[in-house]
């Protein structure tokens, strides 16, 4: 029988400037995730949307996620496979389209994962379980839109 995992979240819209959403500029896009026991997160929506650039929106955590997925998917193959990973960074990108009707879509998001491995002879197989991570990453199973991955392999002896 196949496990269930269950997660919770508390948002709480703060954007109410008084008069509620009576017009569309009337209205803040401010709002809190609060998860127990964590840090609450501080969220707008994106500027386009006339949302605070200073706080996080749902589009960019959409990509982070995507991305810190793959990276624990990852990093948990390099281990079981005797990869040893020292240092690891992803300047993810995702794109969004909007559509006539006011609503949007991504079309894709790709990942640029730099990972630094312990010795040379490590890069091909560290290159290979990227493809491997992308099909067990359950956030990427949970997206209709491809993402994608644009990886590098470093070796560096001064970084251990």
């Amino acid at each position: 029988m196949p496990k269930s995992h269950h997660y919770t979240a508390n948002i709480e819209w703060t954007g109410n400037m008084g008069t509620g959403t009576s017009g569309y500029r009337d209205y803040g896009r401010e709002h809190v995730i609060r998860i127990e026991n964590k840090e609450s997160i501080y969220g707008s929506s994106d500027p386009a949307f006339r949302g605070d650039p200073l706080k996080h929106n749902p589009e960019e955590m959409l990509v982070s996620s995507l991305s810190t997925c793959h990276m624990l998917t990852y990093l948990h193959l390099c281990a079981v496979n005797n990869i040893v990973v020292v240092k690891y960074e992803d300047e993810v990108t995702g794109t969004m389209e909007e559509t006539p009707d006011g609503g949007g879509h991504f079309t894709e998001v790709v990942l640029h994962p730099r990972v630094w491995v312990a010795n040379e002879s490590m890069k091909a197989k560290a290159r290979e379980l990227h493809h491997q991570a992308n099909q067990l990453c359950f956030i990427a199973n949970s997206v209709n839109f491809p993402v994608k991955h644009e990886p590098e392999e470093v070796y560096d002896p001064s970084i251990s």
